[in-house]
């Protein structure tokens, strides 16, 4: 018997979706495909930003934008996403999400100055925030234990694959046709995710609606803010986001610049370095259960440092190996700072959980421009400097961590957060 017409259950049988059944098929494949449209929508102006600073007259900082107002969309509603996903449905919102997004980076591709297209990714971030602010509850509701973990891997896949795909289609399109053409493309492909997942993820069987409720809502919040083992993992997501975006924003220009002057696709390429950047999150994962979070944490900071350092060497290959090497390690640091952030929250971990991703796109918007002020001021040596301060405040807040026992109470799940 299909698994989308299951025989009458047995009292107290937990009919969540199993590995092997053809629901559990259906969402792998949506989720996955929801991940890499996102990603893709988020960070397919990046490789852009030296095209986009030509093409509209405006400083390299000012062509940053055009990725920090999409962070900033996204800091902006997270919470209220997920607000609204308890009262409204999970997968009405993640469906809003998705065909929202894609609509508007089709919209952005015919804007008519720079204004207009910042307005717009803005407007996009708002849209995007629906799929990650909702889609790690939604797989804990449909997916049995026993099964979450692979649902969860294939999901963070299509994240890790769009952020990268996005780059690399972006660049490859811009190459072809220039700016607009990119946007448009990636935003062709973006539809097509969407279509997936408009046919294949199962509608919602174990979600419970419930009213927004301020007092409590409120109360967590303070609770959270007032930890400060919460508020320095916040910090860690906002200094480490920051440095990556910064970093590879100011890279984009250092590889159109001479001696490399490397075009829009083979700066795209770059991107190529992510796989790297999950397989590290996996080893780190696995380190940080064996000997902890504690010390696994500035290791993954100061491996990024030691790959920031190297990037001031000229010659490409040894660039490259640095931004890898940066890659790695930011993964690894990202990886067990945010699997912290659910296991020491004392309740409401969903929400700690939605904190740290506001901090994560937060540090995103704010030092990601400074990346392009850097350069117009100083070159890549500048960008290298910004980088490294971030770097040694965030290898100062992990030493702090070291005196923040967990704090969720014995039984409760955790809240794992996915970017």
């Amino acid at each position: 018997m299909s698994s989308s017409s299951p025989a009458p259950a047995e009292p107290g049988e937990d009919l969540r979706l199993r590995r092997g059944s053809d629901d559990y098929r259906r969402l792998s494949i949506a989720m996955f495909a929801a991940g890499l449209a996102t990603f893709a929508l988020l960070y397919t102006t990046q490789p852009l930003l030296p095209l986009l600073s030509r093409e509209l007259h405006v400083s390299s900082a000012t062509s940053s934008l055009t990725l920090a107002a999409t962070s900033l969309g996204v800091t902006v509603s997270l919470l209220p996403a997920g607000w609204l996903s308890d009262a409204w449905g999970r997968t009405r919102v993640m469906k809003l999400s998705l065909i929202g997004s894609a609509v508007l980076i089709i919209l952005a591709a015919a804007s008519p100055n720079f204004e207009v297209l910042v307005g717009i990714r803005f407007l996009q971030g708002v849209a995007l925030a629906g799929l990650p602010a909702v889609a790690m509850a939604y797989l804990v509701e449909e997916v049995h234990p026993s099964s979450l973990g692979s649902s969860i891997g294939l999901y963070i896949g299509g994240n890790a694959i769009g952020g990268m795909a996005g780059r690399l289609v972006g660049g490859a399109f811009a190459d072809l046709g220039g700016w607009r053409v990119s946007l448009l493309g990636v935003g062709l492909i973006s539809l097509a995710c969407t279509a997936v997942f408009l046919k294949l993820a199962p509608a919602s069987q174990h979600f419970t609606r419930k009213a927004f409720a301020m007092r409590p809502t409120l109360t967590s919040l303070r609770d959270h803010l007032r930890d400060p083992g919460q508020l320095r993992l916040d910090a860690m997501a906002a200094l480490l986001m920051g440095t990556f975006v910064a970093v590879f924003n100011g890279l984009s220009f250092r590889l159109e610049d001479a001696p490399y002057g490397l075009g829009e696709t083979a700066i795209a390429a770059v991107f190529l370095v992510y796989p790297l950047g999950s397989l590290s999150s996996a080893v780190a994962g696995r380190l940080a259960d064996r000997i902890g979070r504690r010390a696994v944490l500035p290791v993954g900071v100061l491996i990024a440092g030691a790959g920031l350092a190297l990037t001031l060497l000229h010659p490409l290959p040894l660039v490259i190996l640095g931004i890898a090497v940066l890659t790695i390690g930011f993964f690894a640091a990202h990886s067990v700072a945010s699997s912290w952030v659910g296991r020491r929250a004392a309740h409401a971990p969903a929400q700690a959980s939605a904190l740290y991703l506001l901090a994560y796109y937060l540090g995103a918007s704010i030092a990601g421009p400074l990346g392009g002020t850097a350069w117009d001021s100083g070159g890549w040596n500048e960008v290298v400097l910004v980088g490294a301060v971030l770097l040694v405040l965030a290898f100062v807040v992990s030493l702090r961590l070291r005196g923040t026992p967990p704090l969720r109470q014995p039984g409760e799940p955790e809240a794992p957060v996915v970017v």
